[in-house]
């Protein structure tokens, strides 16, 4: 007896065969469904007082016999049907209404959508049980249409026989021009970026630039970006299921591979939201935790976004059974511990953390020897600080003619880097590289960094680069001063150098170092470094006589 799915419970023995038959009912391929068969279901519907649904391939043969209530159907999961980008899913849901002359109903359409199934029609069933008509939907592909899908009004029995096969082809014929048409990103990611917050408008277009950036710097080709105001976030879906109905099919029409959320999204959000559009999800903290897994070089790095990643899936493992972190398996949000499975074993995973957290003891019990050793020469510090990509390492470069990498990318830097760098006065200081700051670091990053961000804790000078070309770059500022104070190094004298001047218009550059209270220079350009190296000689001075 093949398996009928769905609401069984308390239906005759009788009438299960019958139900079961419905597999042995073949239908031609531009037929919806043979009004034979239709008149079957009808019959069985009426009987049973519950919905009957059948899942039909493009060969005729019907995959899946579904028995639903009385008001709707529960489609079984299809994970294994194809449902790759510009591809529907190969399957046609034909399903009965109970109710007279019942449209399509919004949880048929949610579905068409979100199992991106080729058709859907509803059986309409007469006051006597007949077959007497029926509507049906299917996906429109294109951007940025108000409805994404077309709705029919009720249509005779005898319009079963439209062109489906050639309706369905056109559908996937479109969909697959889109993806063709981006074929050369073929290995990349490609994403779509959801900001849901109450903040004002440019606020949320602020934070989706920022989300922009770093996901271009983990390789990720953007396809859409969505803003969605809302007072109070949705506690299961953060932007309603509504909008997931219709991020579905936008997904469907971009091509895109990745849903990235401007915000860190809770276990069950992740869990729920990837659930029902079968497409991987991560947030922000995921996002920022793949840049830094691909960026760390050092035995240390390593340790630290290892720990970082692991502290983060920790609270995440409850939800192993979801498909949500099984498609985390590759690509973006994939990198580093468990790159072939997530931990699925929480103790395992505790162990894991245990085990890095010693390791990390061990780095700072090295780095607290070297700081020793520094402070023993008497050898004054100054470290760079700054907001990520703000042109750091491009300084370090510049002063000390060395190499470091510097990209223009953000993180570009991971591991610190300790170059020594002689004035014109034959003074002697050692000048480093940290890491880039950005706004709402990851709390596991704060964390695993601390042995790196420690290194700041004996410098004398804070070198706060700031890219002035930034239309952002008083936030900038204070973003990494929040980080400072929490760190408890505000204290510490700090020389604000507000570097690219050469991208800003010359006429406002003196307003904006009055503002700021800072100096314009141009790291790629050593000969506008004179100021800074007089700056730095004098604060070294004025540190000198205060001892």
């Amino acid at each position: 007896m093949k398996k009928i799915f769905g609401k069984t419970e308390g239906i005759k023995a009788s009438m299960l065969k019958e139900i079961e038959a419905l597999y042995y009912e073949r239908t031609p391929a531009d037929a919806v469904i043979l009004p034979e068969t239709a008149e079957k279901m009808a019959k069985i519907s009426k009987a049973v007082k519950r919905q009957i649904a059948l899942l039909i391939n493009r060969n005729g043969n019907t995959d899946f016999v579904i028995v639903g209530t009385n008001q709707q159907i529960m489609i079984p999961d299809l994970s294994g049907y194809r449902g790759s980008s510009g591809r529907l899913r190969g399957l046609r849901c034909v399903h009965t209404h109970l109710k007279i002359n019942e449209p399509l109903s919004e949880d048929d359409i949610t579905d068409l959508a979100l199992l991106r199934l080729d058709l859907m029609c509803a059986l309409s069933i007469s006051q006597n049980g007949d077959f007497d008509g029926f509507f049906y939907s299917y996906i429109i592909p294109g951007e940025d249409l108000k409805e994404p899908y077309y709705i029919s009004k009720k249509l005779k029995p005898q319009d079963l026989f439209n062109d489906c096969t050639g309706l369905i082809n056109s559908i996937e014929n479109q969909l697959s021009r889109k993806s063709k048409s981006s074929r050369h990103l073929e290995n990349k990611e490609k994403a779509i970026l959801i900001n849901v917050s109450d903040s004002p408008l440019y606020e949320a277009e602020k934070s989706l630039d920022e989300l922009k950036a770093l996901s271009q710097t983990a390789g990720v080709v953007i396809v859409d970006e969505i803003i969605q105001r809302r007072k109070k976030p949705d506690p299961k879906f953060l932007m309603g299921k509504g909008k997931i109905n219709q991020l579905s099919i936008k997904a469907l029409n971009k091509g895109a591979s990745i849903l990235i959320f401007d915000t860190e999204l809770t276990p069950s959000q992740i869990n729920a939201i990837s659930n029902v559009l079968e497409i991987k999800v991560i947030d922000r903290t995921q996002l920022i935790l793949d840049i830094f897994a691909s960026r760390a070089q050092t035995r240390e790095g390593k340790i630290q976004v290892a720990l970082a990643q692991q502290k983060y899936l920790l609270p995440r493992l409850i939800i192993q059974k979801s498909s949500a972190f099984s498609r985390l398996a590759g690509g973006i949000g994939g990198r580093g511990p468990g790159e072939t499975k997530l931990e699925t074993d929480r103790r395992h995973a505790r162990d894991r953390i245990n085990r890095l957290e010693k390791e990390l003891k061990k780095v700072q019990k090295n780095r607290k020897k070297q700081r020793a050793k520094r402070e023993r020469s008497n050898i004054p510090v100054i470290s760079i600080v700054g907001y990520t990509n703000s042109g750091k390492s491009t300084l370090l470069n510049t002063l000390t003619k060395s190499h470091v990498l510097s990209e223009d990318k953000l993180f570009a830097t991971l591991d610190p880097t300790s170059r020594r760098l002689r004035f014109p006065r034959e003074r002697e200081v050692i000048i480093t590289d940290t890491v880039g700051f950005i706004k709402d670091l990851p709390k596991e990053l704060k964390v695993a960094f601390r042995a790196t961000l420690e290194e700041l804790e004996s410098a004398d000078i804070l070198l706060h680069v700031v890219d002035l070309s930034n239309p952002h770059a008083k936030n900038h500022i204070d973003s990494v001063n929040k980080i400072l104070e929490e760190l408890n190094l505000l204290h510490t004298p700090q020389v604000l150098a507000l570097n690219k001047k050469d991208l800003v218009n010359p006429e406002i550059i003196t307003a904006l170092e009055k503002k700021f209270k800072g100096f314009a220079i141009s790291a790629r350009k050593r000969e506008s470094l004179d100021c800074l190296y007089n700056i730095l000689d004098k604060k070294l001075d004025e540190l000198k006589n205060l001892l």
